[in-house]
């Protein structure tokens, strides 16, 4: 038995910032979380999010982009983390079965204007900054565990 908690990113179009979250989110705890990721509005991933992720290790070719429909109802999620300002605002507020609702906002790499590069650095700055939060989050959820009986 699946004894992992359930954990949903949620953005506006899930094609960038919780897409690059669930990837990490899965690198960094997929042994203590199933991770998953929606969108109000869903798109296509952007195509930027690959080439990111590819510098750290991470193929991301394998996710999809999808609506937060999927999982309203039908997913028990132990932590809803929103990842942009847009999802916060629009998000249902009854989401049956939620138990944390962390709202972390990043800034959408994909409305960043100009050359490949400069896009290419918005993207791998957000990446970090994901990243970087996620490890916090995961210290934080160590640091308040209940030690095991033995």
């Amino acid at each position: 038995m699946d004894n992992r908690k359930n954990v949903l990113i949620l953005c506006t179009r899930n094609s960038a910032r919780s897409q690059m979250a669930e990837a990490l989110l899965r690198k960094h705890a997929g042994d203590r979380f199933n991770v998953h990721s929606a969108g109000l509005s869903p798109e296509r991933i952007h195509p930027l999010v690959a080439p990111v992720m590819r510098e750290i290790g991470l193929d991301v070719s394998g996710q999809q982009s999808k609506g937060l429909q999927v999982y309203l109802g039908r997913l028990t999620a132990h932590y809803l983390i929103i990842v942009c300002a847009d999802a916060e605002k629009n998000c249902p507020r009854m989401f049956p079965g939620l138990g944390e609702r962390l709202f972390w906002p990043f800034e959408d790499p994909a409305s960043v204007a100009g050359t490949e590069e400069l896009q290419l650095q918005a993207f791998r700055h957000v990446r970090d900054q994901i990243d970087a939060r996620l490890r916090d989050w995961l210290r934080s959820l160590d640091e308040h565990k209940e030690p095991q009986q033995g």
